[in-house]
């Protein structure tokens, strides 16, 4: 008679509760000067949470931005201690839980696999024998060489996935880590995963993506206000989750699977905002040039939404960057008519220590904003966040979603002339994504042009009224965003498909 193995349990938490203070007694002289709002007391981030992750699950973590998730991965990482109950981890954990987590910027993505290797207790041996199938899974080519500031958040995203999973840890934790990534990267993380499952693996995957979550997860946790509302079979949960978040919008008996957003509906002004000539940006790679951007002409009018896609690394940070004047162009030029805002990535000029309040003044007068104005504006960026208590704890406590949702309040509550997302929305959950889209329709009223950078053309289509395609450097097309889309999409049809790659067994040190 065949018996089935058994499946181990890799996790077990109960009772888990983790608190935050809010404010400090010994306030910081530039904290008290940035905002004098100071409120103390305590914020429970999880309270009196239990359950048990067993050897081949994949466990999808949903629930608002805010709710507790990241804060649980980072207890099942032990980067965090619990204030109540306990959890035990049996098994080696590889987490990834911050895009450039243990990454140096300053070093090249080669070296960084070494330090992000060595970090999570592997040997540097064990590291350079598989550092060509890292290389070759991340898919960075000639980028690997370049130091991780050149890199998008994509590029982060598909470096830090390949190191982590990798290294066949025994438990792989996800905090948004594909959010980033785009469909092919994400195909191919997928399948890694599965793989990783096959060898009673437990994988754990934070995602605001339901879709993903249902099709990939064996079960889900929904959690909120640091609780767990719901345990349970995948679609069971993600529509329990989604009937939720619809009820508190309207009484419909039944609710949609998504959130609705209203197609945009602008009219495009005469005046050029942007406009590029033959722009080009390169790197030394190895003593060779390599040409991030090459040849871009293209222009921008007054009302314009332009979405900007592409696979990653094909070059769509670097315009960004070269619009907001951070990085000057090697050939061609590009004038620009009005003030930027841009957020280019999550928590970009936000101070780690301090927190969300101290944080949106500390944005603002980076920004040129005078105090007295950001004082006004102060409860419409914190209403609009909808962090709560949160806008008291101090951002390194944040996750990717709350990130976002503070970034996004402040750029956009400050009105600039030319808004510039790039994948900053990626991260948040339906409702603020909902909330964000409006928001962005909203300023294209009274701004000169929104430029966002996304992997999700349904977005691309819905709400831009123009997009970019960009690939390997070279814009390939610009244009009606239907059409746009159906040209990058039919062309990554026309790619080859990607081989797995065969692992190699790392020791532990």
């Amino acid at each position: 008679m065949h018996i089935e193995k058994q499946a181990k349990v890799m996790i077990n938490a109960n009772g888990v509760g983790v608190k935050f203070n809010m404010g400090r007694k010994g306030e910081t002289l530039k904290s008290l000067v940035l905002n004098p709002r100071i409120s103390f007391g305590e914020f429970w981030a999880l309270k009196d949470v239990s359950f048990k992750g067993l050897s081949g699950d994949v466990i999808g973590i949903i629930g608002p931005n805010g709710a507790g998730k990241t804060t649980l991965c980072r207890v099942i990482a032990n980067l965090l201690k619990t204030d109540t109950g306990k959890i035990d981890v049996y098994g080696e954990v590889s987490a990834l839980l911050s895009l450039g987590t243990g990454f140096n910027r300053e070093l090249t993505g080669r070296e960084n696999v070494l330090l992000n290797g060595m970090m999570l207790g592997a040997r540097k041996a064990d590291l350079l024998r598989i550092m060509d199938d890292i290389i070759e899974f991340s898919g960075l080519g000639d980028f690997i060489d370049q130091p991780i500031k050149k890199y998008s958040s994509g590029m982060r995203a598909r470096l830090g996935f390949s190191i982590a999973s990798m290294l066949n840890p025994e438990v792989l934790v996800l905090d948004e880590a594909l959010s980033t990534g785009d469909l092919e990267f994400t195909e191919r993380a997928i399948a890694k995963t599965k793989e990783l499952v096959k060898r009673a693996r437990l994988v754990i995957i934070v995602s605001h993506d339901l879709d993903f979550i249902e099709k990939n997860c064996s079960k889900v946790i929904w959690i909120e206000n640091g609780q767990i509302v719901l345990e349970g079979a995948s679609h069971y949960v993600c529509s329990q989750y989604v009937a939720k978040i619809t009820a508190n919008k309207s009484k419909k008996a039944t609710p949609p699977r998504r959130l609705k957003i209203q197609k945009t509906n602008t009219k495009i002004g005469k005046e050029v905002v942007i406009e590029a000539q033959s722009l080009g940006l390169r790197y030394k790679i190895n003593r060779h040039d390599f040409w991030a951007l090459q040849n871009c002409s293209f222009k921008i009018y007054q009302g314009e939404i332009v979405g900007v896609i592409g696979a990653n690394g094909a070059g769509k940070s670097t315009l960004c960057k070269i619009i907001c004047g951070i990085l000057k162009p090697d050939a061609g030029q590009i004038s620009v008519k009005g003030k930027i805002s841009a957020l280019l990535s999550l928590g970009t000029g936000f101070n780690a220590e301090l927190t969300g309040r101290d944080n949106i003044f500390l944005n603002g007068l980076l920004l040129g904003i005078p105090k007295k104005t950001l004082e006004d504006l102060y409860d419409e960026i914190v209403a609009f966040s909808g962090l709560g208590d949160f806008i008291n704890v101090p951002v390194k406590n944040y996750s990717k979603g709350m990130l976002s949702r503070l970034g996004f309040s402040i750029a956009t509550t400050l009105r600039p002339d030319i808004l510039i997302i790039d994948e900053a929305l990626s991260t948040g959950d339906m409702s603020f994504f909902e909330k964000a889209t409006q928001r962005i329709q909203e300023i294209i009223a009274s701004a000169k042009a929104v430029i966002i950078v996304t992997h999700s053309m349904s977005f691309v289509k819905k709400v831009c009224n123009k997009a970019m395609w960009i690939k390997n450097g070279h814009l390939m097309h610009i244009g009606k965003p239907e059409l746009t889309v159906s040209m990058y999409q039919d062309d990554r049809k026309a790619m080859h498909s990607w081989q797995p790659v065969t692992n190699s067994k790392i020791a532990k040190s």
